[in-house]
């Protein structure tokens, strides 16, 4: 369901960028689901990462691999899930494009396996159908 609020990330202070590139910056996410959860932003607004063009959205992804090396050199993940809510189906709440870096740590959750799978529960552990 879109708002009619100010996009959170067109209003954002300068101070909260951890990083910046051509076409988009790096924020802390304001509701983090693990230590060092991190957004990259682009700086057109548009509400989907395929409605940038390619000079952007490779520019996006480029930031991307800069936010993971930051974190794993602060923060020393485990792993990582690095994802997109594309569209209000996909559970998109702001929609301003954004790609979510969250840094994983071994015993965050009892069992990681399936990661972004367990959007769909039902369909997640295919690995207990076999």
């Amino acid at each position: 369901m879109r708002t009619s609020r100010p996009c959170p990330f067109c209003t954002l202070d300068a101070d909260r960028v951890l990083h910046a590139s051509a076409h988009a910056r790096a924020l802390r996410d304001a509701y983090p689901v693990t230590e060092g959860h991190t957004l990259v932003v682009p700086e057109r607004h548009v509400a989907s990462l395929f409605d940038l063009d390619a000079e952007e959205r490779a520019d996006v992804w480029r930031l991307v691999d800069a936010v993971r090396a930051a974190l794993l050199e602060s923060h020393g993940p485990d792993g990582f899930n690095v994802g997109v809510n594309d569209g209000e189906a996909a559970g998109q709440t702001v929609w301003h494009a954004h790609v979510h870096v969250i840094p994983r740590y071994a015993g965050d959750v009892p069992d990681p396996r399936g990661g972004i799978r367990w959007v769909v529960p039902e369909r997640a552990s295919y690995w207990e159908a076999e």
